[in-house]
């Protein structure tokens, strides 16, 4: 009985920790890798790397029709994020160009949160990209405006001036700007370029992306 008892514990040990939560998003980054294993991914692609504003972007190849991309945009992604990931974002591929949106969750997720810590997050992992690309162009485009978000502005215009201020000093580095292109003739987010959540875009708010985007792209 004893025995039976022993081994009846041990198996519900073993269930317990191989049920153990998972890091977020670590589902979304297997599945990257399966479909890596399913096809190679091309060389000298322009990857994206980042949040939702990608990870939605299911159509972005329509939109950059001669470009080969690869889109590793995974969920609601903070900069924390893409800093504990970095080696399964990058490691796996050989880009001439990384492009990336990524810092708005930071603040959403922390509505006290210094613009100064979001910085210091982006460059902590531009360092760990060009630890491995010391050479390819990468590039930031800046955070938006989400009607949503309002409150968070004040800090996210000025992670974007700090961060481009940082960009502007790096070889091969670019600070892509779509801050204007969403606005009216005011000065005023287009509310009609976010859809109900006035969080994530519509396909005219990508196509205007696109506009800025592509003088960029490799």
């Amino acid at each position: 009985m004893k025995k039976i008892l022993s081994a009846f514990l041990l198996l519900t040990v073993a269930l317990f920790f191989s049920q153990e939560k998972k890091p977020m998003f670590w589902q979304d980054i297997q599945n990257f890798k399966k479909l890596d294993q399913e096809t190679a991914p091309p060389k000298d692609a322009i990857l994206l790397v980042g949040s939702s504003s990608f990870t939605k972007w299911t159509d972005v190849a329509n939109y950059f029709p001669d470009k080969t991309i690869i889109n590793r945009g995974f969920g609601g992604s903070r900069l924390t994020d893409l800093n504990d990931y970095a080696n399964d974002l990058l490691n796996p591929y050989q880009p001439k160009q990384i492009i990336i949106y990524c810092g708005e969750n930071d603040f959403a997720d922390n509505d006290k949160l210094k613009a100064d810590v979001v910085v210091n997050r982006f460059k902590t992992f531009y360092k760990k990209i060009r630890a491995k690309f010391p050479d390819i162009e990468v590039d930031y485009i800046s955070i938006k405006y989400s009607p949503s978000r309002e409150k968070l502005w004040p800090q996210m215009k000025i992670a974007n001036k700090k961060i481009a201020a940082f960009m502007k000093k790096e070889p091969h580095a670019e600070f892509i700007d779509i801050t204007k292109v969403m606005q009216d003739s005011n000065g005023n987010v287009r509310k009609d370029l976010f859809v109900e959540d006035m969080l994530h875009m519509t396909p005219e708010g990508y196509q205007l992306w696109t506009s800025v985007m592509n003088p960029y792209m490799k």
